[in-house]
């Protein structure tokens, strides 16, 4: 029978869920924003946790104050055992130095995943020497743990930036573990190529942002990311079994309606469309 994607809610915390050792069956944990926690083959990943408050504090008094609207799910000690830990950019909901240091620090076995061209900012937010980072560049794919491969595709936050040196600036993520494909895009919008080269890669899950774009943010300095109707068509083009939409409901002005979500996986079949949701786990198998 083929595998397929559930959810399953649970009562108590996400640390409570967490404090057990990750298994072998894949199974994910929204950690608001762009963040997931995957257990899968004996390992926990960690992808773009963003569990502070920084950025409230960066942009208190301006325009768009950026508080967040949902608790953080776990602190970084409550996220138990974790075994890698992967930056998809150096925006601080992706790269977030309150998070990442504590995070880092008390696991001094762990290593982080990021882009060649966020080097200086990795070594900086993270707080870690050059032995502990995992530098990627989109088309290449990495080993990090024996049974793991991580494979970096390329994303526009608006547009595909390169560094000085050809260096994307914002990669995704195709990550296989445990018999499971699944690409985690980090921010971006459609782009010409996009879909050939993720579906070459034949994901079964696809995490992609819903909280779209305008003009209006884009000139106040703040890059957007696919619409819910987008990432549904990408997720169907490349392949993908299961879609979890994501980067919603963390600041008021960057967001998506929750029940736009839910009444979108009502009627969609394929793929299958999961609202990113706490207290909730999602099993691969």
């Amino acid at each position: 029978m083929p595998a397929e994607l559930a959810a399953h809610s649970f009562a108590g915390t996400l640390a409570a869920q967490l404090a057990r050792p990750a298994g072998i069956a894949p199974a994910l944990y929204w950690l608001g924003q762009a963040g997931f926690a995957l257990d899968a083959g004996g390992y926990r990943l960690v992808i773009d946790p963003y569990l502070s408050d920084s950025l409230a504090e960066k942009y208190r008094g301006r325009t768009y104050p950026h508080e967040r609207m949902m608790a953080a799910p776990v602190t970084p000690d409550g996220l138990g055992k974790v075994d890698l830990v992967l930056s998809t950019h150096q925006h601080t909901d992706h790269m977030d130095p309150a998070t990442l240091q504590p995070l880092l620090a008390t696991r001094p076995d762990v290593k982080l995943v990021a882009p060649v061209a966020a080097l200086d900012e990795a070594l900086k937010r993270a707080a870690i020497g050059r032995d502990r980072l995992h530098l990627i560049d989109a088309g290449e794919t990495i080993a990090p743990l024996p049974g793991l491969r991580v494979t970096a595709t390329r994303s526009a936050h608006e547009t595909l930036e390169r560094d000085g040196a050809g260096h994307y600036r914002f990669l995704g993520y195709v990550i296989e573990i445990g018999g499971l494909r699944l690409w985690h895009s980090g921010d971006t919008v459609p782009f010409d190529g996009m879909v050939a080269e993720v579906a070459a890669l034949r994901p079964d899950i696809v995490l992609l942002p819903v909280n779209g774009r305008s003009t209006e943010l884009l000139a106040n300095g703040v890059p957007g990311n696919l619409a819910l109707g987008e990432a549904i068509s990408i997720a169907r083009d490349v392949g993908a079994k299961a879609l979890i939409a994501h980067h919603f409901g963390m600041f008021a002005f960057n967001t998506e309606d929750p029940a736009a979500i839910d009444r979108a996986a009502e009627t969609l079949t394929a793929p299958r469309l999961f609202r990113a949701s706490l207290n909730t786990v999602y099993r691969w198998g």
